[in-house]
């Protein structure tokens, strides 16, 4: 029987299997959220009801975020307060929403939810999934963390992989080609059309109009490269151009990254305004995109940048240069460099055909290569392959 603290309203559809997505968050969560939540009401026509259950420290405000979110999308969500990987009150929990949900298959997605995984399978019966968004940090701890995640990986029925480098990494972990799946991640691309022009959204988000506006989004953490974008957008007003720069997201780097922008004395130009449930009048503000990442698996915030049809430079890390064709449908650069991260901006916020040319062939690139629909296909037959053994050999099509 569905759980009335989770239901949306009677279902849509006769539901033959439960999915439980898992996942560890913090503050507002990122890409991979965005995903999560979008993924039930994509499913319910193939026969599944999905719940998505995070992992999030105790009174942690960012989480009542991801809960509105969750509401707009009609998203069932299980809040599962945990105080740490060794938190043993998670694993009941967990084993309770299993239990009363029926839950037939569950998708891991982090490395303590792959663990988890494969504990409660020894307690309830349940095909095991995950999908590898790649991996940041490299404390003596999070290392820690990779060992179990490679050994847990090599134990799970399906580990889908969001770009072809994460894919390959995962084969020489000794993931089993036949379980080691590549699905790029993907974009809704019917939630990304422009009502506003370009100096509509900026003066609406109290900015300069006239002002050219360069802008990124993510979690505020090292691997992200926002450093080397705020040095990069201080050299570029250091030479007179009169450009603004907009960090949008929350992170453990907030406090470095505003210092840095302190010390260049750019509290006019370079903006850190927070964490947005709704991006979307921002890319409509945007003249340029910029991912200044270090390490990346597939980026949702590129992909939805794309989809907004604003002209995009990237670094090439992870499967960035899986969708970033350079000088076709965006200008590729080498992660970390600053003066190349200076040129592509200074070269793209010069040349207006360029924008104009780059946006289109981006937003086509998304909608032939990257729907959402094509990519919850995709996943549906995966779950099809684990509770319908006869389809098993279409998951590959």
């Amino acid at each position: 029987m569905r759980s009335p603290a989770l239901g949306t309203g009677p279902p849509r559809a006769v539901f033959s299997a439960v999915v439980l997505h898992t996942r560890v968050v913090t503050k507002t969560g990122g890409g991979p959220e965005k995903t999560i939540l979008n993924s039930p009401r994509f499913l319910g026509g193939r026969g599944y009801r999905v719940l998505c259950a995070f992992m999030h420290p105790p009174e942690d405000p960012g989480f009542d975020v991801l809960r509105r979110r969750a509401a707009q999308l009609e998203a069932p969500i299980v809040s599962i307060p945990d105080r740490g990987f060794w938190d043993l009150g998670v694993v009941r929990k967990m084993l309770k929403v299993c239990r009363s949900e029926g839950v037939t298959i569950w998708h891991a997605h982090d490395y303590k939810s792959n663990a988890l995984g494969l504990l409660l399978r020894r307690l309830w019966p349940m095909r095991l999934v995950t999908t590898v968004h790649g991996w940041v940090g490299h404390t003596r701890r999070t290392r820690l963390y990779y060992a179990i995640d490679r050994w847990c990986l090599r134990r799970y029925e399906r580990v889908i992989c969001v770009s072809e480098e994460l894919h390959k990494t995962c084969l020489d972990f000794g993931v089993a080609a036949d379980k080691c799946l590549l699905v790029e991640n993907a974009i809704d691309t019917a939630q990304c059309v422009r009502w506003r022009s370009r100096a509509e959204a900026k003066q609406e988000l109290g900015l300069s109009a006239q002002r050219p506006l360069i802008g990124a989004c993510g979690r505020l953490s090292e691997e992200k490269g926002f450093d080397r974008l705020i040095v990069a957008v201080d050299k570029l007003l250091s030479e007179g151009s009169d450009v603004q720069l907009v960090i949008l997201g929350e992170g453990d780097d907030r406090t470095r990254l505003q210092d840095l922008v302190d010390r260049l004395d750019r509290r006019d130009r370079i903006m850190l305004p927070g964490h947005f449930a709704d991006v979307s009048p921002w890319y409509e503000a945007m003249d340029v995109f910029a991912l200044s990442s270090l390490r990346e698996g597939l980026p949702n915030v590129l992909l939805e940048a794309l989809a907004w049809e604003v002209p995009c430079v990237a670094t090439d890390v992870g499967g960035v240069s899986s969708v970033i064709q350079d000088g076709q449908n965006g200008l590729l650069l080498p992660a970390g460099d600053v003066p190349s991260l200076a040129a592509g901006l200074r070269r793209l916020l010069s040349d207006q055909e360029l924008q104009r040319r780059l946006a289109a062939e981006g937003r086509e690139t998304i909608q032939r290569r990257y729907s959402f629909a094509h990519r919850m296909e995709r996943i549906g037959r995966i779950y099809d392959s684990l509770v319908e053994p006869k389809v098993a050999s279409c998951i590959s099509t």
